[in-house]
């Protein structure tokens, strides 16, 4: 296992570029693949490009809200003492290693934003706690619990399904999130990640240790101004009745909607429900901004990457690259057979749409439709998308870059220990949803 994971991570480092540059290169790889494959000449393959630039501009603010939002409610004190209280309790390298992960998985199978930050802040605190352990593959740890968002509460396929039948299908999240050929493995993966994660560790004379110095953060100014504030507008943004009246109006919405709904969630109450909460947990609108200026800081790769994974999806759906590279895979599936190259094909198209709601707008039609002429469950199908969307996140870098923010590392850094862990969650993902 040393020699498979050093290998691994010498390949990731020598040839994994910059996330941003990732984007680009990956802009050209479907290009050139479009131009060749299908009838679209350059100058269409240019203009599906610029039409789909702007394409996800809502679906990109949801999830920048959800990231957001999870990143401000882990940044509240009573969540952060819990974070703290929770790292203590690891002792060794490998129980740091175990711990992490298992909670970033935890986390993530609530919300993917709550995850990510989980994840990376419990591996910082950890990382300042227990000597020896290799900060990489700690890191890389909070990233791959991470697989397990889609088939969570906040998974953009199951939750769109779910409420829109735009497709011709509504699917409840009874028969997604929570079906055994989706939730088993989301739990094998939830309790054994950890256990192959710190199996990843190099030998100690190898490990890339952290000083613990390193990652203290200093104290916000906005809350040290807070001590000495004496205007009226000031004391109204250190006012507690403030968020509380505004989170109490909130708490009653959230209770009626899912009155209203029957219980069944959608992306925009995820980003509601996040938001009242982070804003009750933190107590003032000023300590809110605060963290909330933090949180938008970190999530700014993502906002400027998005444009171009847009233009990405326009240049695959309105050539009809994503139509033919899905029917590739699946051309010799059979009812048993098809879950397996449906996740397939999704973890294909995931390298270059790094979007769940934006992947299943190019992937969801076909899938469903090639579904239902083999007698496929239209809901295992989803799923099949949803995991394969998940699966290959472990090695675009795309989704890593606010955790890495926070972690203080690069891709390159994470990606060859996420590598080992895409062929094992594969393995895990794939037999799941052809038996179960």
């Amino acid at each position: 296992m040393h020699a498979v994971t050093r290998i691994s991570v010498r390949i990731v480092q020598r040839y994994l570029p910059d996330p941003f540059l990732f984007a680009i290169l990956l802009t050209f790889v479907v290009f050139g693949f479009g131009w060749a494959v299908t009838s679209a000449g350059p100058l269409e393959m240019i203009r599906y490009w610029g039409d789909g630039f702007w394409g996800l501009l809502e679906f990109s603010m949801q999830m920048v809200l959800i990231l957001v939002t999870g990143h401000v409610l882990a940044q509240a004190p009573p969540v952060r003492r819990v974070l703290l209280l929770i790292a203590g309790s690891a002792r060794t390298p490998a129980k740091a290693v175990m711990l992490t992960t298992f909670i970033s998985a935890l986390a993530s199978w609530i919300s993917w934003g709550f995850g990510l930050v989980v994840g990376a802040l419990v591996a910082r605190e950890v990382a300042r706690k227990v000597q020896g352990v290799d900060y990489r593959v700690l890191v890389a740890g909070a990233y791959a619990g991470f697989i397990v968002w889609h088939a969570g509460i906040s998974g953009s396929i199951p939750l769109k399904i779910a409420t829109d039948n735009s497709f011709g299908v509504t699917v409840p999240a009874s028969e997604t999130i929570f079906a055994s050929f989706s939730l088993i493995p989301a739990l094998i993966l939830i309790f054994t990640f950890p256990l192959f994660m710190a199996r990843l560790q190099p030998r100690r004379e190898e490990r890339v240790l952290v000083d613990p110095d390193a990652l203290e953060e200093s104290r916000p100014l906005q809350l040290a101004a807070e001590e000495v504030a004496a205007t009226p507008a000031q004391r109204l943004e250190r006012s507690r009745w403030i968020s509380m009246s505004v989170g109490g109006m909130g708490l009653v919405y959230i209770a009626t909607f899912f009155y209203r709904n029957g219980g069944q969630l959608d992306l925009n109450i995820v980003n509601f429900s996040f938001l009242i909460m982070g804003l009750m947990l933190h107590q003032t609108p000023r300590r809110y901004l605060s963290a909330l200026a933090e949180a938008i800081r970190e999530a700014g790769g993502i906002v400027i990457q998005f444009p171009f994974y847009a233009g990405i999806m326009g240049m695959m759906s309105l050539s009809g690259l994503g139509k033919i590279i899905s029917e590739w895979l699946i051309a010799f599936s059979n009812e048993t057979t098809f879950p397996l190259f449906a996740f397939l094909s999704a973890g294909l198209l995931n390298i270059f749409v790094p979007s769940g709601g934006g992947q299943w707008a190019v992937q969801g039609p076909i899938m469903l439709s090639a579904g239902q002429a083999l007698g496929v469950d239209p809901a295992r199908t989803a799923m099949a998308v949803a995991w394969g969307d998940a699966w290959t996140n472990l090695v675009q870098p795309f989704w890593a870059l606010p955790l890495l923010a926070i972690a203080r590392l690069n891709a390159r850094d994470i990606m060859g220990f996420c590598l080992l862990a895409l062929f094992y969650s594969g393995l895990v993902i794939g037999f799941s949803l052809m038996f179960l």
